[in-house]
């Protein structure tokens, strides 16, 4: 599964949740397991590349501010919601992690006290190994066959830039860094 074909998957699952009010998760866990098992195998592999491009400080700030917090669970969680906004979005985050302010759900967000649903969204990560349990009723299936599609590549780790880190509860910086979202969840004042 190439990557355009990786967004016209979650696309359709943004459209097939917005027609039928069902959550985007369970859409995209119903939309990949009617697709052939090695094709489910493909989205997660493209799912952990775009997932692992987040990987950095400056998109965990982002999270982190508009999160009010962000441990290394919950990033995983935001990196996957950042996918779940479909291609544009992605791009836009990734070239600039500040423009999350122009986002709707998180300028709503800068105005609730419990703001720790918005853009992290955990099960988006399961979505792939879902499928394969829905398919085959068994929970494990898919981690076996990711062992056999990855093989030993699926366990090695691989050294991730993450750019330049900074501390996220410096005021200071991160009103230099994130201008827009700072605005937002700090205040105005600095």
């Amino acid at each position: 599964m190439d990557t355009d074909t990786f967004w016209d998957v979650i696309e359709a699952a943004q459209a097939g949740a917005a027609e039928t009010g069902e959550r985007f998760d369970e859409v995209l866990v119903k939309q990949l397991a009617d697709r052939p098992r090695q094709e489910i195998l493909e989205y997660a592999e493209r799912f952990d590349e775009l997932h692992d491009a987040l990987y950095r400080w400056d998109v965990w700030a982002a999270a982190y501010l508009i999160g009010g917090g962000c441990s290394d669970d919950s990033f995983m969680d935001f990196r996957a919601g950042v996918i779940a906004l479909g291609c544009q979005w992605y791009q836009r985050v990734a070239t600039d992690p500040d423009s999350l302010a122009g986002h709707p759900d998180v300028v709503q967000a800068a105005n609730v006290r419990d703001r720790s649903e918005v853009l992290f969204y955990e099960d988006v990560n399961y979505a792939a190994s879902g499928a394969f349990e829905r398919i085959t009723g068994d929970a494990d299936a898919f981690y076996e066959a990711w062992h056999g599609f990855r093989g030993a590549a699926a366990e090695s780790v691989n050294v991730v830039d993450m750019g330049e880190d900074f501390d996220f509860d410096d005021d200071k910086e991160m009103r230099r860094r994130l201008p827009r979202l700072a605005a937002l969840f700090l205040g105005l004042n600095p």
